[in-house]
């Protein structure tokens, strides 16, 4: 339902309606909530559509769905019968002085259409409560049926209907962690029949079959990808004499197309989710581990961009995007590439040594790419925690992923397409990142200064945070404070009209380079081959609702992200269950409006809610002990032990 409200809002047209949906459009268009002109549906401007938030004293805010639209009051007396989190139509009350107001008119559906809820035993009673309020869930249970089931029962719930749709389990196996992550987003790994179907009907690439691409199989592509990593959306070719960058995507685009099961399936699915000990993929494994994954020493379809660069300016000066035919001689990961520029790997035979040579021709551009890119943009080091999990599904221990030549080298050559990529469109699908808030910026300021910084404000922002960021690493604190950082910046999204991006210093942006796991970057495919064949008809179609697209896919993005963050977590409350009353090295992260902690031990990563008080300073080194553990909502309590100041 809330896809629909988001494409109402900005204007849906009537040849993409299902037939679910007329149900409900029809319903709308009777009550007038709707207008209907030159076949598009959207909502009267009396009306908006949102999210409920926190019911307060019968008052609340309606979060409106839509970019650039203020919250709404919904005063007592007109809330009906909605509940937080409900998905409402409300009548716009015109003509009040002071903040802008509404009623709710309808209820027609929860933000979230599924959550999970466990069985608790309570007072010799057991209940089934919803796992993140511990809130009854509304499922209408008898005392048999509840006595029917264990303490710690799992299960997945309909909100709609307030029904039971499946047992995923119990909350002491900790298999059920990864079932109840994906279940509260509805997520899944299996495709259906229809898609699969679809994905294995496919024959292999037959050149001969494609006689309009460009024809690149005698160029010595490579790619470059983490170890374990069986999805190569991307291969590299620099041709130094020509000063020229090949580019080349697996064309998902070829085998998806618009309509039909797969393309809705990978629409619903919008990323891929990766998760410490396996992937969930947005494209069956036929098509993201095989067909279009761009794999060595056999012919692939592709998407490439071909750009020539000045190497005084570091501009590209031409460029062109085509379909192509790749032949990638080899797969790298990046531990390889490291060892060749560490000296500690040499060629086993031609090829590897023409890939080589081109490779650490290519270093020395990437890294003058970085350092200029640098001058307008943030090099934010925040580091990112890897997981790795036992076969039981228990944590078995932690590290920090680095960056390393090797991915310096690949994010440049993969920006620059991206930004290439975007350069060719007015309205499409944008990466953009606005700049932080005035306000957001001024508590940044007063928490670093906490910490005893001195804060110059200079006439831009980039030359405040750079001054911040050697502060910091004079501190040794250059990850913590980044984070702050990052924290105090817009989220980046995805626009149909581009506002640049921010962080990059890029004036355009967008994602190119992942077809294979990312909608957005099947989207830009689409609309760049729309453009480049003249084909207005496949692009007004692209661009029909596109920000409605936008809007969904930066919501799916969220999503995808909150499963990958809340498993880890649940993985964390395990190990913490196992370690009750033991004492561990951590820093503190935030001390208003709770004081927060992180795990600097053998263990690294781990969210701590600190139970002591007093004077507490932000990025403390700590000794705390794990005083309690809830493994249902994942939560981790300790109290401060001693500080390093202590010592001192």
């Amino acid at each position: 339902m809330k896809s629909l409200l988001i494409r109402l809002t900005l204007g849906l047209s009537e040849q993409d309606i299902t037939l679910d949906e007329r149900v409900h459009i029809d319903n709308f268009l009777q009550k007038k909530y709707l207008t209907y002109k030159d076949n598009i549906y959207k909502f009267n401007s009396k009306y908006r559509a949102g999210t409920l938030g926190l019911v307060q004293k019968s008052t609340a805010y309606l979060n409106v769905i839509g970019e650039l639209t203020r919250d709404l009051f919904i005063n007592e007396g007109d809330l009906s019968d909605a509940k937080e989190g409900d998905l409402v139509i409300s009548k716009r009350l015109l003509g009040k002085r002071g903040t802008p107001s509404a009623k709710i008119v309808e209820i027609v559906g929860r933000a979230q259409s599924y959550s999970i809820g466990y069985v608790i035993l309570k007072d010799a009673h057991k209940s089934l409560v919803d796992l993140k309020t511990e809130y009854p869930t509304g499922v209408e249970l008898t005392p048999e049926e509840l006595d029917s089931h264990e303490e710690g029962d799992v299960f997945k719930i309909d909100n709609a209907t307030y029904t039971i749709m499946e047992k995923l389990g119990n909350m002491s196996d900790p298999k059920v962690d990864e079932k109840i992550v994906l279940a509260q987003f509805n997520k899944h790994d299996e495709f259906e029949p229809e898609v699969l179907e679809i994905a294995s009907s496919f024959k292999p690439v037959d050149a001969k079959k494609h006689p309009s691409r460009k024809d690149l199989r005698k160029l010595p592509f490579c790619t470059i990808d983490p170890v374990t990593a069986k999805d190569y959306d991307d291969a590299i070719y620099w041709d130094d004499e020509n000063t020229t960058l090949y580019v080349a995507i697996a064309d998902v685009s070829e085998y998806v197309k618009p309509f039909g099961a797969l393309d809705n399936e990978a629409i619903y699915r919008s990323f891929s989710i990766y998760l410490p000990h396996r992937s969930i993929p947005m494209l069956p494994r036929q098509l993201s581990e095989t067909l279009c994954s761009l794999q060595p020493h056999v012919d692939r379809l592709s998407y490439v961009f071909e750009m020539k660069l000045d190497l005084d300016s570091l501009e590209v000066v031409d460029s062109k995007v085509y379909e192509a035919i790749i032949h990638s001689d080899r797969r790298f990961n990046y531990e390889e590439i490291d060892d060749f520029f560490d000296s500690k790997l040499k060629a086993k035979n031609d090829k590897e040594k023409e890939i080589f040579e081109y490779i650490s021709k290519l270093r020395v551009v990437t890294d003058r790419l970085k350092e200029k890119r640098l001058k307008i943009g943030y090099d934010f080091r925040s580091n990112e925690l890897e997981m790795f999990i036992d076969e039981d599904s228990n944590l078995s221990h932690t590290t920090y992923a680095e960056e390393t030549p090797s991915h310096a080298l690949i994010e440049d050559c993969m920006l620059l397409a991206n930004k290439e990529a975007a350069r060719q469109f007015e309205r499409g699908i944008f990466r953009i990142h606005e700049p932080p808030s005035q306000m957001k910026l001024q508590t940044l300021y007063q928490e670093l200064a906490g910490i005893g910084m001195f804060i110059d404000i200079k006439n831009s922002i980039k030359e405040t945070i750079t001054n911040i960021q050697k502060q910091a690493k004079d501190m040794d604190l250059e990850s913590e404070v980044d984070t702050l950082i990052i924290r105090s910046q817009m989220q980046a999204r995805y626009a149909p009209l581009n506002s640049g991006h921010f962080g990059l210093g890029f004036e355009e942006y967008t994602h190119f380079t992942s077809p294979i796991r990312r909608y957005s970057d099947l989207i830009v495919h689409r609309l760049l081959k729309a453009i480049n064949n003249n084909d207005t008809e496949e692009g007004s179609y692209v661009l029909r609702n596109i920000e409605a697209l936008s809007m969904t896919i930066s919501e799916k993005e969220r999503e995808a992200s909150t499963i990958e963050v809340e498993f880890m977590a649940r993985k964390f409350a395990r190990w913490a269950q196992n370690n009750l009353n033991k004492e561990f090295k951590a820093r503190i992260t935030a001390t208003d409006p709770e004081i927060k902690a992180e795990l600097h031990d053998e263990i690294m990563g781990a969210r701590l809610n600190i139970t002591s008080t007093g004077d507490i300073v932000l990025f403390e080194d700590v000794i705390v002990r794990i005083d309690k553990v809830e493994i249902a909502r994942a939560r981790i309590f300790a109290s401060i032990v001693s500080k390093a100041s202590d010592d001192v």
